[in-house]
This record gives structure tokens, C-alpha cells and sequence, in this order.
């Protein structure tokens, strides 16, 4: 019975094909205004370290001004100061540990043939790849001497290893960073997480970095940071050093700690280390510090804004405008079907099956609106990249589970659109037809 439904509701739109475009259009129109806000907010909330969220933290210290929070919500600075990196990276207690920054370099290729360009580079420690799950193809990372004392290697992104070597094994080689040699340890695989959990307040839906180096060449080569970088000291750093020991706040820091003992006696630690840094003339706001699961982080620094949130109930908002003007188109299509549903009420079909004939009319609408939907969906997305002017290197696009997702909410709206017409029809008197057949 169920497949006679379906040829019936195949056969009546054909039979009426303007009618039935508008409404597989206004279905579509509004599955798609709403996908297209939804999947933009599922990219946004997704956590790409979700199975390492009980064990991954990211580390805050509140060194602040005393007169004044670092943020009202927070009260505590996003990142740490590089004295304070360097003092925390002492610590044993971590099973893995990350101080990092964001960084460029000019790249001059061997190759004549391919010009000197500009690269994002992120200065990191050691064990940022197997803390964030990051693949090599070839080689690995660096020794773990090269955190603190200035060795010249590099780990390439396999973009920028197809660029200079035509994706060939390149460990062993050299390149020049700002005219400086480097030597190539390893190159990852394709890594494109998103939002960039490790580092969402220097953009979360960036690319990922083209090279990696050790956290000990900064002395050397008296690197600073082409990320974000506050501080609430009026004195003014005049040498390198004093930018090392000053204030201001631009590292990074996460922590990998496996067992609650093991976070309970981080927390002892850091609270150790303010307290002796109290002693200094440092850390005079309250004690206080914080360590946030990926998920938190995501939550604390809004990567998914209240305003996104909001524009996702205007986008469903529109889809009921939609959904009302489905409603009108499809009682006008089945009013006019009111004679042939007469006949066969007189011919013994109940009430029940007229309505349930109709409903799966409207839902095989609702199936064609959906499809048509992820179209106009995508589309959309292809429409926020562009209007974002860069600020969005990593496009939101619509999985397995979106798209499904946009099917089902296409034949709900339909369903929806459909009860009152396919009502309405079901209880057509079959006496006024049968004097007029």
C-alpha cells in the first residue's frame, strides 16, 4: 500500500508542475537558509580533541595587574608570560607538556625556479605532535634538547613539502628561513583541524601552520610573535631579554595529565609557583589560575558566539515562514483534488487512508525540498567563505550527518505543511462529487 502512496503522490505532481516547483521550492528555500546557519554552528561547536578532553588542559596564570582583571567573564589572561613558560616546562610532573606561539618566516627554496614566499610557522616544544594526535609521513619530531637550546631544524606541513619538493621525502634537506639554514627532521600529513583547538584566539578556523621549529631558538635568533600579545606594565622592554622577562603575555601552554592524582599535583605545583613568584614582587591580583578541557576552552574563548546561536533560531524562524506557505500551496493542490478523493471515499477508501495518501504526498515533497535544500546549503557555505575576506581559511561544509540532517528536517517541515491540508481533504463529503462525476 505503502508504494501505491507513493506512485499516487508521483503521478499528482507531475500532473501539476508549476504548483508543485513552488512548493519543493519554498521547502528548499528554507531547509537551505537554515542548513546553511546550522552547519556553520555545527563546525563551530565541534571539538576535535574530544577524546582527549578529560586529559588535555589548558593552562591560564593570572600574573595581571593588581588594579585591574585581565577580562571581566575570565579575570585571567588567555596566555602566559615566557618567564612563566620557561618555568612551568621545568616541571616533570605532565605526561606531555607545550609551550608555542605563532611565528613567520620568509622561505627561500633551493629550486630557482620557485620564488621566496612568506610562511606561518608556529614555534612549539616537542611534543605538540603526539599531544594533539598530529601525523608525519616522513621523519618525526625534533630532540628534546632542541626545546631549550637553539637547534636549527624544521618540521614542514605537507603542503608546503608538495610545494618545495614535490611531496618527495625531504628530511635531511635544508631550506633557508630568513636566510638562516634549517634542517628538515620531519613533514606531517594532511592535519586540518577545525576549529584549531590548540590555538583559537589567533583565528580558529585558520590553516594550519606550514612549519614547525623548536621553542629554544628564541634566544638565538630573538624571535618574537606574529600573534595576539598584551601586557599592563608601563615599562617599556629595551633589550630582547627584557621582553623574555617582561609582562606581557603571548605563549601558549597546554598539559597532558592522565590521572585526577596526577592533576591534583599540577594544581599543587602551580600553586607553589605563584606562591614563590608572589615572594619576587610578581602575581600580586588573589591567587589564582585555571586549567580547561578542550571543550571549555571552545566555551571560554565563544567560538560558537551567542549571535551565531541566535542567527541559528532566526534561520528556523524563516523555515516556519516557509513551512506557512507550504501550507497555503499545498491546500490549494489538494483542494483541487477534492472531486478524485470523493470517488474513492464512495468507492470504500476510508477517511484514514485518504489522509495518510496525502501526507506521504507531502513528505515526498518534503524529500525533494531536502535535496534540492542541500544544494542551496552549500551554496551558502561557499557564500560565508567568500564574504569572510580571509578570515575564514578552512570552509564549514556539510558532513554525512548534516545532510541527513537536512533531509529529515525537510520531511518534518513537510509532514508539518501537510496536516491541516491532508485533514482537511479526508473529510470530503463523497455525495456532493458522486452528482457531478
Amino acid at each position: 500500500m505503502f508504494g501505491y502512496y507513493i506512485s499516487l503522490a508521483l503521478r499528482s505532481l507531475r500532473g501539476t508542475p508549476i504548483l508543485s516547483s513552488l512548493m519543493v521550492a519554498a521547502i528548499a528555500v528554507g531547509v537551505g537558509a537554515s542548513m546553511t546557519v546550522l552547519t556553520l554552528n555545527y563546525t563551530m561547536s565541534q571539538n576535535a580533541l574530544k577524546h582527549k578532553d578529560d586529559v588535555l588542559f589548558s593552562v591560564q596564570l593570572d600574573s595581571w595587574d593588581i588594579n585591574k582583571a585581565f577580562d571581566a567573564p575570565n579575570e585571567i589572561p588567555w596566555q602566559l608570560t615566557y618567564r612563566d613558560a620557561e618555568a612551568l616546562l621545568r616541571s616533570n610532573i605532565p605526561t606531555r607538556q607545550i609551550a608555542m606561539h605563532r611565528y613567520g618566516f620568509t622561505v627561500k627554496p633551493e629550486s630557482s625556479a620557485i620564488r621566496p614566499f612568506e610562511s606561518e610557522a608556529r614555534v612549539t616544544t616537542r611534543d605538540f605532535f603526539s599531544l594533539f594526535d598530529v601525523p608525519f609521513i616522513y621523519g618525526g619530531t625534533w630532540e628534546k634538547s632542541a626545546d631549550s637550546s637553539p637547534t636549527q631544524v624544521v618540521v614542514l606541513s605537507k603542503p608546503s613539502n608538495d610545494k618545495l619538493f614535490a611531496g618527495e621525502n625531504s628530511v635531511g634537506k635544508t631550506i633557508r628561513l630568513n636566510d638562516q639554514p634549517y634542517t628538515i627532521v620531519g613533514v606531517i600529513d594532511t592535519w586540518e583541524p577545525s576549529p584549531r583547538v590548540y590555538d583559537v584566539n589567533n583565528g580558529p578556523f585558520d590553516e594550519v601552520e606550514e612549519l614547525f621549529i623548536p621553542f629554544g631558538l628564541h634566544r638565538k635568533l630573538e624571535i618574537s610573535t606574529w600573534g595576539n600579545t598584551n601586557g599592563w606594565s608601563n615599562a617599556d622592554p629595551k633589550t630582547y631579554e627584557e621582553f623574555l622577562q617582561s609582562e606581557y603575555v603571548w605563549i601558549q601552554y597546554w598539559v597532558e595529565l592522565s590521572s585526577s592524582e596526577q592533576k591534583a599535583e599540577y594544581e599543587e605545583f602551580l600553586t607553589a609557583y605563584i606562591q614563590q613568584e608572589k615572594l619576587q614582587g610578581r602575581f600580586q591580583r588573589p591567587l589564582k589560575f585555571a586549567l580547561s578541557k578542550p571543550s571549555e576552552w571552545l566555551v571560554l574563548n565563544e567560538v560558537l558566539s551567542d549571535d551565531n546561536r541566535i542567527l541559528g533560531w532566526v534561520s528556523l524562524a524563516f523555515l516556519l515562514v516557509c513551512v506557512i506557505n507550504a501550507v497555503a500551496l499545498l491546500l490549494a493542490k489538494f483542494l483541487r483534488k477534492a472531486p478524485e478523493a470523493g470517488v474513492r471515499r464512495a468507492l470504500g477508501a476510508s477517511r484514514g487512508a485518504i489522509f495518510t495518501q496525502h501526507l506521504i504526498e507531502s513528505a515526498t515533497i518534503g524529500i525533494l525540498g531536502g535535496v534540492a535544500g542541500i544544494f542551496l546549503a552549500l551554496l551558502g557555505l561557499s557564500g560565508i567563505r567568500h564574504l569572510a575576506m580571509g578570515r575564514i581559511d578552512t570552509l564549514p561544509s556539510m558532513d554525512w550527518v548534516m545532510m541527513v540532517a537536512a533531509i529529515g528536517l525537510a520531511i518534518v517541515a513537510s509532514l508539518l505543511a501537510g496536516l491541516y491540508p491532508a485533514l482537511k481533504i479526508s473529510q470530503t463529503n463523497p455525495s456532493i462529487y458522486l452528482k457531478t462525476q
